[in-house]
């Protein structure tokens, strides 16, 4: 088992690529812990996982919240080896329609977060663990009524670099996934299901495979960089995305 002995942490754990990633974990052997803000889902999450995931209700934006984790993860696994920032949120605005508040609660969400996730699990980290960033293919394509959200997935990417320069003498990987058009609830939130289903299909017209992702595809990726299969890369990057990055050919 590839995570046999190991102590997870993932942010966003309650669905998408975080539940489909703390599935995988669970399989290779980990103790997982999952955060989520959706208590109903939280609980569904933790009952498909098993004996050997725990769950505690937390927004990552709230200092108080992001110390209950913690302390949880202390209390219930006395360290930690890996830690999968995932939870973030999308806010597809036009630049004239981003409010202030907008802008500051998807930065605050997708970047701030993040780093103070990684800044407070690290107290508990063993040396040689693995962290993962959740980046997204818009850090560096154009996609028009994006608003911020493209800045806050590119800002991960920058921060990825920095913190794994910091941790390397500890030899604590830190590396980014980049998915692409994925299938998970967010394509869907604050949209009808036919909106989302349209958003997709004009997403599908630039990927060279012509079929939308799944969650699992991007939590086999984040599996490879969790094990000690990886133990020789950091400070990079595996894009999960049918080519959308890598090929102009789609039409």
């Amino acid at each position: 088992m590839r995570l046999k002995g190991k102590n997870a942490l993932i942010t966003g754990g309650n669905s998408g690529i975080g539940l489909a990633t703390a599935k995988r974990f669970v399989d290779e052997g980990a103790r997982v812990l999952i955060t989520g803000r959706d208590e109903k889902t939280l609980a569904l999450a933790k009952s498909s996982l098993g004996s050997s995931a725990i769950s505690i209700r937390a927004d990552v934006v709230d200092a108080d919240a992001r110390a209950r984790v913690i302390a949880v993860a202390k209390e219930n696994f006395g360290n930690l080896d890996i830690v999968f920032a995932n939870a973030g949120i999308a806010k597809s605005t036009s630049v004239v329609d981003t409010s202030e508040e907008i802008y500051d609660e998807v930065l605050k969400t997708n970047v701030t977060a993040v780093f103070l996730t990684v800044q407070a699990a690290l107290l508990l980290f063993r040396d040689r663990g693995s962290i993962i960033l959740n980046s997204s293919i818009a850090a560096n394509a154009g996609f028009p009524g994006s608003g911020v959200y493209p800045a806050s997935k590119a800002a991960v990417k920058a921060m990825a670099h920095s913190l794994a320069s910091e941790l390397a003498p500890r030899r604590i990987r830190v590396n980014c996934v980049v998915p692409g058009v994925i299938r998970t609830p967010i394509w869907n939130r604050g949209r009808s299901p036919e909106q989302g289903e349209e958003r997709v299909k004009q997403f599908l017209k630039k990927v060279p495979f012509g079929e939308i992702g799944e969650a699992e595809d991007v939590a086999n990726a984040v599996l490879f960089l969790a094990s000690d299969e990886s133990r020789y890369i950091t400070s990079t990057e595996i894009v999960v995305d049918g080519g959308f990055s890598g090929s102009h050919g789609a039409v």
